[in-house]
């Protein structure tokens, strides 16, 4: 049987779940009147279905910025038949904060901005974060379970005063209910080995709200930044981004709506999988670095932090009247001292030295650099490496600075977007040396009308050799290209040197 029980850890996990809970809550300037926060909740929303049919929220694809009423997690799983799964649904309820005046009489009336006491208030929605954990064994999940969720609404009601105590009126924060089924079951795969398909399909089965009506009235019966965190007790989760040979076809039969399930925990460990509305890597993890959430886990928290210090008196006001997070984190901001600001800037998480072809494996004992040797980061301290001259073959055909290519991006490990790219063709025009003796090549890609001005300040397309195919000598160039690669008779300005 499915069993509700307590909230119990799922480890370094729960801290990515978090960012991805709030991911896009509130976007910097974190002021409501910016553009970017009047349309807000992207990822992971489950609407209810009767609204959803009547506007079309019918996509069965994996994007999590596509709305629906549903969401379908598809995994797979090595446990025996008592094994116990632990599952963990997570989302955000809306919470409309409304900002009331107190009239003649003590009635209140709506409006939209209020100030007492040196403390002004503006209405916006808020969110409350809700949990349900249940678990069951393996052998229950192979008949199928189903667990109905439910989450009241309510009403909190917050008093003004002014400075001599008097009421000047009141913040309503109303919430209303929510209902939800999470279905969990297990379907063994034709493998050479034991594996499971893991089933969690979660469903918005609200009723209330009627099929005509705006997104923002809808919204207060929605699952707003649904995923899921799953463990498995004596067994393991397989990746479905690098899967054993042996359960390859599996993996490619899995079918994820709305959600991307990824291995989840310590790097090295399978018993944890997260499943959320965003794509990630296996094992993603917040930067230890990072002094706290902004609502955006995927930017760069030196530059938000920078910029949020750059915000006006005015619009710091405002920051503080939208949103209590938002607060925390203009706080945390302006608090921030100089040494985290400098861990911000940027971190190496290994490093090893870099070997030439020829190399012994290691350097003989007792050995040490000249004193006067250049650190490997500055410009111009190997002289081996020339990104303008370097070769690399690939497929034993020589690739270098004006070769031309045709892309084929890995499907695992690099930027999703560029499974856009595959199949088209480019230029080479450095090959360069990374720190731990890996070679990229940057490529312009053809028929890209920004080509010369990202040739211009540096900024190109990365690829590892393996991610491309030389073409051959009648593809070597375009029709009518005859004349030659821009920037060859001087450096490209920005042009980044390998070292």
């Amino acid at each position: 049987m499915i069993t509700h029980r307590p909230r119990t850890g799922f480890g370094v996990a729960e801290a990515v779940a978090e960012a991805i809970l709030y991911e896009g809550y509130l976007l910097y300037p974190y002021r409501r009147s910016s553009g970017k926060n009047k349309v807000r909740w992207q990822f992971g929303v489950l609407v209810p279905p009767d609204w959803g049919e009547a506007h079309g929220l019918v996509d069965g694809g994996v994007a999590g910025s596509a709305e629906s009423s549903w969401q379908l997690t598809q995994c797979l799983a090595e446990a025996p038949d008592d094994a116990v799964v632990r599952c963990r649904l997570r989302f955000l309820q809306l919470q409309r904060k409304s900002v009331e005046e107190r009239a003649a009489g003590g009635v209140h009336r709506p409006v939209d901005r209020l100030d007492a006491a040196g403390r002004t208030e503006l209405g916006f929605d808020e969110a409350v974060p809700r949990e349900f954990e249940f678990e069951a064994s393996v052998a229950d999940l192979r008949r199928g379970r189903r667990l109905d969720v439910r989450v009241p609404g309510g009403e909190d009601v917050e008093p003004l005063v002014d400075e001599r105590g008097g009421t000047v009126g009141r913040v309503v924060r109303r919430r209303w209910p929510l209902s939800a089924s999470v279905s969990v079951w297990a379907v063994p795969c034709r493998t050479p080995f034991r594996l499971l398909r893991l089933n969690v399909r979660v469903v918005n089965t609200d009723r209330s709200t009627p099929p005509v009506g705006p997104r923002e009235d809808a919204l207060r019966s929605c699952l707003l930044a649904t995923h899921t965190l799953i463990a498995v007790d004596r067994g393991r989760f397989l990746s479905l981004l690098d899967p054993p040979a042996w359960a390859a076809s599996a993996a490619r039969e899995c079918r994820n709506v709305h959600t991307f399930p990824v291995l989840a925990g310590e790097p090295g460990t399978s018993d944890v999988l997260l499943s959320a509305p965003i794509i990630l890597y296996d094992h993603p993890r917040i930067a230890p670095e990072s002094p706290g959430d902004l609502h955006d886990a995927t930017e760069i928290d030196e530059i938000l932090s920078l910029r949020t210090l750059t915000l006006s008196d005015a619009e710091k006001r405002e920051v503080r009247a939208t949103d209590a997070r938002a607060a925390a984190i203009l706080d945390r901001v302006d608090a921030m001292p100089a040494e985290v600001f400098e861990r911000l800037h940027g971190a190496i998480r290994a490093l090893r030295p870099v070997r030439q072809q020829g190399d012994a494996a290691d350097p003989p004992p007792g050995w040490e650099p000249p004193a006067d040797t250049t650190p490997w980061w500055e410009g111009g301290a190997d002289a081996t490496a020339a990104p303008e001259s370097e070769t690399v073959l690939v497929a034993d055909i020589p690739v270098s600075r004006g070769s031309r290519v045709r892309l084929r991006p890995r499907r695992r490990g690099t930027d999703a977007h560029d499974m856009f790219l595959d199949g088209r063709t480019g230029r080479v025009t450095q090959v360069l040396l990374d720190v731990d003796g890996s070679r990229f090549l940057a490529v312009t890609v053809d028929d890209d009308p920004g080509a010369d001005l990202h040739q211009w300040y540096g900024r190109l397309r990365h690829f590892r050799p393996e991610e491309v195919e030389p073409l051959s000598a009648e593809a070597e160039a375009p029709t009518g290209e005859t004349e030659p690669l821009a920037g060859e008779t001087e450096p490209l300005a920005g042009e980044v040197e390998a070292r």
